[in-house]
């Protein structure tokens, strides 16, 4: 039985009716996977995931909160394999979406100044009562986790660089600053991944999802998650902003509450944050080789270089000052920069899908060369009567290649192959690339890959691209 399928029987037995439909939604960087429920003017979302106890962490947090009031899904039903579960749909626009369609606007600052006003309620309310043995990792975040988020960025960012440094020295930086933090008296419920992509916004008001990995901690850490994050690049003035807005939310709670203490504070959760960030976006880029988190560590050095300029902790920590001045210098954060195609840029990139059955598509240009890139090793939809007369294009044909064969694996291994030629060509003035992709008919494998592979391109290079699906007047009508 496919995920589909389980989603179905599990949403009669919610509603004693079967759905209208079942789409899945797109993957974000976690393993778990989201498909919307539409039943007449009703929806709901779905999540399959195989890890079973972050599920009943979700579960288990959500009712706490849901009990408290407070501004997360409600979860409806859990199936008996405890891997699927439907919760409320709260919607699909999130405060970053806000963000980058509206601009630094008084529209958008009121729901960044709303999203922390209810954080600190979030925080503290849903702390009351909380059962922290729910915890995925620890239950507090305290010294250890603090030192288990530098040594990730260690780890995965820092050590790929190559560059010298004193590890020792480092690492008794790592330890006083751990200490230092420890000390924050504010602990509550810490979110830990505050940030825009979490936040829901749906008639004005603000909705929380992903909390699965919070735990007990400092208050600060999920303000600065919110208020650095470096996609959203908020103002310098935006931030000081919104922190006092923060603080004045906080205050309600705790008349007593030392600002200045708690300012510089957050100033050194503000770093854990960005590096915590850098080595997340080191292990998926540098090591998964996801495109998305490679792009972004451009902006998150960006993000730490303003800081490592602007910013004191009240606490002297020599080695770790002058790595975080090595790693934001021009040269590092060049190491990352991905050249972009601009209006004058000759170069044109046409992508074709084709049947082996025709043969190769033909290089007219006076270029040649370019990639072929074989599809049939993947699991071919057309075998099977509900995709026969289907597309690459076509969303059920996405959903199975995307779910069901190693496509996702293949396309990542094409993409690392093309940008390297890609970036060449770009730098040295060429003007024409071509990238075919064949399977036996041309209609459903080399298509979707076509498709995902001028997606990339436009987004990564903002590349001009040509898409030509070259055995189409042959396609199962």
């Amino acid at each position: 039985m496919d995920i589909t399928e389980q989603i179905e029987q599990l949403y009669q037995k919610l509603a004693s009716k079967s759905a209208d439909r079942i789409e899945k939604l797109p993957q974000s960087g976690s393993a778990r996977i989201y498909y919307r429920i539409y039943d007449g003017g009703k929806t709901y979302i779905a999540t399959f995931n195989k890890n079973i106890v972050e599920n009943e962490t979700f579960i288990g947090f959500s009712r706490h909160f849901k009990s408290k009031n407070l501004p997360v899904p409600t979860v409806h039903i859990l199936d008996e394999t405890k891997m699927l579960y439907i919760q409320e749909d709260l919607g699909n626009r999130l405060l970053l979406d806000e963000l980058e369609s509206k601009g630094h606007c008084d529209e958008v600052y009121a729901l960044y100044k709303k999203s922390l006003q209810e954080l600190a309620r979030f925080q503290m309310e849903g702390d009351d009562g909380l059962d922290y043995g729910l915890c995925l990792t620890a239950s507090e975040f305290g010294k250890e986790a603090i030192l288990s988020d530098l040594l990730y960025f260690k780890y995965y960012f820092l050590d790929s660089l190559e560059r010298p440094y004193d590890k020792q020295a480092l690492l008794n930086d790592f330890e006083a600053l751990a200490v230092y933090l420890r000390q924050s008296r504010l602990k509550f419920f810490m979110f830990r991944d505050f940030q825009s992509r979490n936040i829901i916004v749906e008639n004005d008001n603000v909705y929380f999802i992903d909390y699965q990995g919070g735990m007990k901690g400092a208050m600060q850490y999920d303000a600065a998650s919110l208020l650095w994050q470096a996609r959203a690049q908020l103002s310098d003035e935006w931030k000081e902003k919104l922190l006092n807005d923060y603080i004045d939310a906080i205050v309600q709670y705790k008349p007593e509450l030392d600002k200045s203490l708690f300012i510089n504070q957050y100033k050194g959760f503000v770093l854990i944050r960005l590096l915590q960030v850098l080595g997340a976006y080191g292990f998926r880029g540098l090591f998964e080789r996801k495109a998305q988190f490679l792009s972004s560590i451009p902006l998150a050095l960006r993000n730490l270089k303003w800081f490592v300029e602007n910013r004191l902790m009240g606490i002297d920590l020599p080695e770790f000052d002058r790595m975080l001045r090595l790693i934001v210098s021009d040269e590092v954060i060049a190491q990352f920069e991905t050249i972009k195609a601009t209006d004058e840029t000759p170069l044109t990139v046409e992508v074709n899908s084709f049947s082996y059955k025709k043969g190769i598509p033909k290089d007219e240009s006076t270029n040649g060369g370019g990639f072929v890139f074989d599809c049939r090793g993947i699991l071919n939809p057309g075998r099977f009567d509900d995709y026969k007369k289907l597309c690459g294009m076509d969303k059920p044909v996405q959903d199975f290649l995307e779910q069901k064969t190693k496509m996702h694996v293949f396309l990542n291994s094409v993409f690392d192959l093309v940008d390297i030629s890609v970036e060449n060509y770009l730098g040295r003035g060429f003007e024409h690339l071509q990238i075919n992709f064949g399977c036996t008919g041309g209609q459903h494998r080399s298509v979707y890959a076509a498709e995902q592979m001028a997606r990339h391109l436009r987004n990564k290079y903002n590349l001009k691209v040509q898409a030509v699906h070259t055995n189409r007047e042959n396609w199962a009508k």
